[in-house]
C-alpha cells in the first residue's frame, strides 16, 4: 500500500500521439479522489541518461523507456506506468489501493493473441508471451532496482517486456483486467476502468468508431476547454 497520498503516474509520451497524453491526464484528474502527479516518459528529456536507438519494430517512443519508471521514482514508493493511448474511467485511488508489498510489479495478465497483423500508423503488431502486460504497471519501486538506465539501455525487448529482470514470475501480482481493457480485442465492457486503444485510438483515421470513442472525444473537448472573460476596454 502506498505511504504517500500523492499518486505518481508516469505516462508514455509519443510525438505521434501528443493529444492522447493530455486527454489521458484529464480523464484521470476528473475522477481521482487523491492528489495525482503526472510525469511524461519523454525521450527528449531523458537523453542525458538514456539515448537508446529506436528500433524499426517499435510502435511507440516509450517502448523501452517505460522501464525507467522506478529509477525516475528514486526506487521509492509505488508508481504507475501507463501507455498514453488510454482513457481513465474510474478513480485511480482504487487502483493504487490494490498495491501489495508481496509483489515487485502488478499488471493485468492478458492471455490473448492480437487480432491484427498491422495496427495504427502501419506499425507491425508484435505477438509474444505477456503481450500488453507492461502497458499498465503498478511498480513497487524498491524491488525494481534491476531497472537501471544501463540495463534498460542494453536489455532486449523481450527481457524487458516479459519481466525477465525479476527473479521469477512469482514477483508479478495480478490486477483486474478492467484496469487495462483492450479495446477491439475484448468485447465492450461498461465496467472497464481503463479503456486501452491498443489497436489504434479514436484520434487516428480508421479507428473513429471504436468502443469508448465518444467518451474519449468528450474528454478531449473538456481538455481543450477554456472559460474566457470579456476583454476590458
Amino acid at each position: 500500500m502506498p505511504a504517500s497520498p500523492v499518486l505518481d503516474v508516469y505516462i508514455g509520451f509519443d510525438r505521434q500521439e501528443i493529444v492522447a497524453y493530455h486527454v489521458l491526464c484529464q480523464s484521470i484528474l476528473e475522477k481521482c479522489s487523491l492528489p495525482v502527479r503526472f510525469t511524461p516518459i519523454n525521450l527528449t528529456a531523458l537523453k542525458p541518461h538514456f539515448d537508446r536507438e529506436m528500433l524499426a519494430q517499435q510502435s511507440t517512443e516509450f517502448s523501452f523507456s517505460r522501464f525507467l519508471t522506478p529509477w525516475l521514482s528514486g526506487y521509492e514508493g509505488w508508481s504507475l506506468f501507463m501507455d498514453c493511448d488510454m482513457l481513465g474511467r474510474a478513480d485511480f485511488a482504487e487502483l493504487f489501493a490494490l498495491a501489495d508489498d508481496r509483489y515487485a510489479v502488478m499488471v493485468c495478465q492478458h492471455d490473448y493473441v492480437p487480432r491484427d497483423e498491422v495496427k495504427f500508423l502501419n506499425h507491425q503488431q508484435a505477438k509474444y508471451a505477456k503481450k500488453n502486460w507492461s502497458s499498465v504497471m503498478l511498480m513497487n519501486n524498491a524491488r525494481c532496482r534491476a531497472l537501471t538506465p544501463h540495463f534498460v539501455q542494453t536489455a532486449s525487448g523481450l527481457e524487458l517486456h516479459q519481466f525477465k529482470w525479476l527473479t521469477d514470475d512469482s514477483e508479478i501480482g495480478s490486477l483486474p483486467l478492467e484496469w487495462n481493457w483492450l479495446v477491439g480485442e475484448y468485447d465492450f465492457n461498461p465496467d472497464a476502468k481503463v479503456a486501452h486503444y491498443t489497436r489504434g485510438g479514436p484520434y487516428f483515421t480508421g479507428y473513429e468508431d471504436c468502443d469508448y470513442a465518444d467518451e474519449w472525444r468528450e474528454a478531449y473537448r473538456r481538455t481543450i476547454d477554456a472559460k474566457t472573460k470579456p476583454a476590458k476596454l
